[in-house]
Parts: C-alpha cells; structure tokens; sequence
C-alpha cells in the first residue's frame, strides 16, 4: 500500500473515534507502520479539521521525518513507537479512551474471561496496563507488558490500546473491546459473572486463530483472481 493509502486509512480512521463513542475531541491517537518508520496523527487537532497531509512521518526511535508546520506527532508516540518496535506482527495501533472500558481502567481490573470473545484479543484475559504519566516511555513500556501475546490491553486511569495487521482491523478491536467492557461493567452490576476455564478458553483462541488464518487465506485467493 502507497504512502498516500496508509494517510488516508488512518484519517478515515480517526474521523470514525467519536461517531463509535470511543474517543472525544482530540484525545485518543492513530498510527500506521510506514517504510520510513510509521505515520501517526498530530497533537491536539480535531479528526473531522485533519487532513491525510497533517500526518507525521516519524522514525520508530523518535525522527521527525516530516511534518506540516505547527503540527507535532501525538503525545503518545513513545507507545506507538515502542510498540511497533517490539511487534514485528503489529501494522497498526489505536489507543482511545471510550466510556466503558475507561471506566474499568479507573477500577484498575482485567477484563477476564467473563465472555468467549475475550479471546479475540490473543488470550483468556484482556490485561490492565500499571499506570504511568500519559506520554512517558515509563507508559510506553507498561503498555507493552500488557500486550505480551496480546493486541489489545486497558490503560490504568486512562484508556485502551488495540494493535492490528492493518488500521481496520485495529479500529474494530476497539470497538470489541468497548463492547465487552461494557457487557462485564453491566455483569457486575448484576452479580459475579462465571468465568469461562482455562481450557475452554484456549479451545476459542485455537478456533479464533484458525478463523484469522482462514480470512487472510482468502483475501490472498481474492487478490490473486
């Protein structure tokens, strides 16, 4: 994919935070892997006012390779950097911070395996990064402890972060994970939900993990005919 693809991907993306309710004004932050390292949306600017030029073209070690004036990359590019750095795997990365899954972030909880479709996200729980400062490489590295064989993780008091093999399939991690934040906050309230066993989580992830081999398989045959 072109240069100019990944730019518009990524605002598409963006431009999609607050109508899913999973960002507000300008918080939460989208980036892309790029030849020259990786494209991340700029500090402070609102998605539906950002254009694909208002990208910043950054090196994984912190280079500005190119910006608009004025426009600096997000406050949490150490995360993403740090991220794509260690994850050969990851393409894209989007931290957000929608209601439900903020709010247990606040609780300082996991999401366990309350609901089989945890296993979306590479195990039988969805792990609460420890806090640190917003924008701090002390963040940066407790985010990807928490996203050890995982691609998505809860931010202590902050937010959510979801990593894909393209930006949308990050985006829609997001909002599974929103979902199923929001289906064990309201368990809670209800009484202790029964937490599926181990072994019968990683039968779901075995099944998940063949799915993703089956779709990309077939986007392959797609591409090819």
């Amino acid at each position: 994919m072109s240069t100019v693809e990944l730019r518009l991907e990524v605002v598409f993306a963006a431009r999609r935070l607050e109508p899913l309710r999973l960002s507000q004004g300008t918080s939460g932050n989208l980036s892309v892997r790029a030849r020259e390292g990786m494209l991340i949306t700029p500090s402070a600017i609102p998605y539906e006012a950002m254009d694909p030029d208002d990208l910043v073209l950054m090196e994984l070690e912190g280079v500005v390779r190119s910006a608009p004036a004025g426009r600096l990359p997000s406050t949490e590019w150490r995360m993403h950097a740090g991220i794509l750095r260690k994850r050969s795997d990851v393409v894209a990365i989007v931290h957000a911070h929608p209601p439900w899954a903020t709010a247990l972030s606040c609780l300082r909880r996991d999401i366990p395996p309350f609901h089989y479709m945890v296993a979306m996200c590479g195990g039988s729980l969805i792990r609460c990064a420890e806090y640190a400062t917003f924008g701090t490489q002390e963040l940066a590295e407790a985010a990807l402890d928490a996203l050890d064989e995982r691609n998505a993780c809860l931010l202590a008091n902050h937010g959510i972060v979801t990593c894909g093999d393209s930006v949308d399939a990050a985006l829609e991690l997001a909002v599974e994970v929103e979902a199923l934040a929001g289906q064990y906050g309201r368990a809670l309230s209800i009484g202790e939900p029964v937490l599926l066993t181990e072994d019968e989580m990683t039968v779901v992830t075995e099944r998940f993990a063949n799915y993703r081999q089956l779709s990309a398989d077939s986007r392959d045959s797609t591409k090819e005919s």
